[in-house]
């Protein structure tokens, strides 16, 4: 393993829009900041295929045009991006030390914008069938079930957002949710309700995904009655929510019982020149905007905590 010559003044650990927000600022401030991109450039928003809710964007836009805009910015100031991921940290030690697949690196500040990832459903065949059938993301898969038959389990948001995209390409939705009323936006449900191919299956979880090959039915069990049915589908789009990437930094960050980072309104976790910003920090809000807020607050800190410990 190689091992960075520089000492860096902050590295910023995931490149979804809290960690590309911190990028710009640390690089307009002469920062040189580096960041680890994780295994997906963007994160979760790069795999959205439209944001209606970002300002300045009337019309829209897609993820990925997004983090593409977000990327340009914060190299145009210097920013250097680099796409490896963070193996393991040493937040002891002064400076502190994060260790990747390829490198090692030095840094007086640190900003952990590692994001969350989708929770499953931990059923019969789910592992089994994920990527035969079973998927995380609609804008990724949906083209495979045009003309088709699928399901989606949730009632949030990101359910009904995926959902309302599984119209251009499949025939029939159908939404799972455990309750008989949905978590998701007003605006959202609207639109759901009024589409001729979504319908709802309500007080029912899966509980196992069946096929050959591919997936072919599920088993479900209403929570009210106990009824037992097996329902035809050619897919299952999960989308019951997500935990936050934050193993790799548990025996050293103060985290709350859902294993979310710590901070306080300064975005400073429990150890003075470490910040953490967006959804790895954040079980409430999860937007966009919310999290290359935060960024731009971590960012912000790590510039003051640096003219206060020059050193």
């Amino acid at each position: 393993m190689g091992r960075s010559d520089t000492l860096l003044k902050t590295l910023i650990i995931g490149s979804g829009p809290a960690g590309l927000a911190a990028a710009l600022y640390a690089a307009r401030a002469n920062l040189d900041p580096v960041i680890l991109s994780g295994t997906e450039l963007g994160g979760q928003v790069s795999l959205t295929y439209s944001i209606e809710n970002y300002p300045g964007f009337p019309d829209g836009i897609g993820g990925q045009e997004l983090v593409e805009a977000f990327q340009i910015q914060a190299e145009m100031f210097g920013a250097r991006i680099v796409f490896d991921s963070a193996v393991k940290v040493d937040l002891i030690r002064r400076p502190f030390l994060i260790e990747t697949y390829k490198e090692k690196y030095l840094t007086k500040t640190l900003i952990i914008a590692t994001g969350a990832t989708p929770n499953h459903l931990e059923v019969p065949g789910e592992t089994a069938y994920t990527g035969k059938g079973v998927s995380y993301c609609a804008t990724c898969d949906g083209h495979f079930f045009k003309g088709k038959k699928v399901v989606i389990v949730g009632g949030g948001d990101s359910a009904l957002e995926e959902g309302l995209f599984l119209t251009r390409y499949v025939d029939k939705i159908s939404i799972i949710h455990r309750r008989d009323k949905l978590r998701a936006s007003i605006l959202l449900q609207k639109r759901a309700f009024a589409n001729k191919k979504i319908d709802f299956i309500w007080d029912t979880i899966v509980t196992e995904i069946k096929g050959d090959n591919v997936v072919k039915s599920i088993c479900l069990r209403n929570n009210k009655t106990g009824k037992l049915q097996e329902f035809e589908t050619d897919g299952v789009f999960i989308f019951i929510g997500h935990h936050p990437n934050t193993e790799l930094f548990k025996e050293q960050i103060e985290r709350d019982n859902l294993g979310y980072i710590i901070v306080d309104r300064f975005m400073r976790t429990n150890i003075s020149g470490v910040y953490s910003a967006g959804e790895v920090a954040d079980p409430h809000y999860r937007q966009v905007i919310t999290s290359a807020g935060m960024g731009a607050s971590a960012a912000m800190q790590a510039i003051h905590y640096l003219e206060e410990n020059p050193d």
